[in-house]
């Protein structure tokens, strides 16, 4: 097979993303029968139809979605060595893309990449930084849309590669007149009687925190689900439900609000977090540094012992 254009694979994505060849045209500034073309020729090319008309527009078909993932990957490469050769011509040394949860991002992420960026010998490396949950980050790195990712290492992260980063720990926010306030420690089967502030549903704490409510036999009760700690705190203050949120990220603002931390007994409250990548010795040497940087934070006796990338600490097991 020949080699594929890349224009051609970039308007099959836009028609795919769109449902329709006109709307792809319109977004692309071509004609349609331009685009048609093309994707007759790339049909042609990988010998097999990749859209199907629907009544609602084209979808791809099932070979249409395979090359679909493949020309995302594809095409976001491209860009980020177009931007890197660029970052080179301007001087820079390169630029490295990261995928972090609301945690990490929120407790401690940005002042550490702050601080790599303020070293003289870092200062010509731009990151890029991007708020998303765990399966998100996961399957993001594994397509090829970021370089790194930063989650909690309860994620499923499959073949990725690994390194420790920081923990936190992981405690109820509620009301100093709430009848939980009165405890100094509090099991999640207690806290179950009370409805929750929650993060959006697929973020990996939740999944978690669901699993561990159907675990005890009971239901997880979301009365409000926003998408970020500040808000969470926020409807605590209301007094409109309770919410599970790292101390680091809560202690401040809970003071300033008037709010009670009780601690979890759960062994799970106590997170870690890890920088994940596909292969360490293929990132380049901009991601390589921040990954050396990051894992350099790592803290606790765990940091040791997932000093190894996850496929390594299977096989060891």
């Amino acid at each position: 097979m020949r080699d594929l254009d890349l224009t051609s694979l970039r308007l099959f994505v836009t028609v795919c993303e769109t449902g329709t060849i006109v709307r792809a045209g319109e977004r692309a500034s071509i004609v349609g029968s331009a685009i048609s073309k093309r994707l007759a020729q790339l049909e042609g090319q990988v010998g097999t139809p990749l859209l199907v008309r629907k009544r609602h527009g084209m979808v791809p078909t099932a070979a249409g979605q395979t090359l679909l993932e493949h020309a995302r990957a594809m095409l976001d490469s491209a860009e980020r060595i177009e931007r890197d050769m660029q970052g080179y011509a301007a001087g820079a040394r390169g630029q490295v893309r990261i995928l972090a949860s609301v945690s990490a991002m929120t407790e401690s992420l940005a002042d550490d990449v702050a601080a790599f960026l303020q070293q003289p010998a870092h200062r010509s490396i731009q990151v890029d930084m991007e708020e998303r949950v765990s399966p998100e980050i996961v399957r993001g790195v594994r397509e090829g849309m970021a370089s790194l990712g930063v989650c909690w290492d309860a994620a499923e992260i499959g073949s990725l590669q690994s390194r420790p980063y920081r923990s936190d720990r992981l405690c109820m926010v509620v009301p100093r007149g709430h009848p939980l306030a009165r405890k100094r420690s509090v099991r999640f089967a207690d806290t179950l009687d009370f409805e929750h502030v929650s993060l959006p549903v697929n973020s990996a704490v939740q999944v978690m925190l669901r699993q561990e409510a159907a675990r005890l036999g009971r239901d997880l009760r979301h009365r409000v689900v926003v998408t970020n700690f500040e808000a969470a705190l926020r409807v605590v203050r209301a007094g409109l439900a309770i919410s599970l949120v790292p101390r680091e990220v809560a202690e401040a603002p809970a003071a300033a609000y008037g709010l009670q931390l009780v601690p979890l007994t759960e062994p799970w409250a106590e997170r870690r977090f890890i920088v994940c990548f596909r292969d360490e010795q293929t990132l380049s040497p901009a991601a390589q540094l921040l990954v050396a940087h990051l894992a350099a934070r790592a803290d606790g006796p765990a940091a040791e012992a997932s000093s190894l990338s996850r496929p390594a600490r299977r096989q060891a097991a």
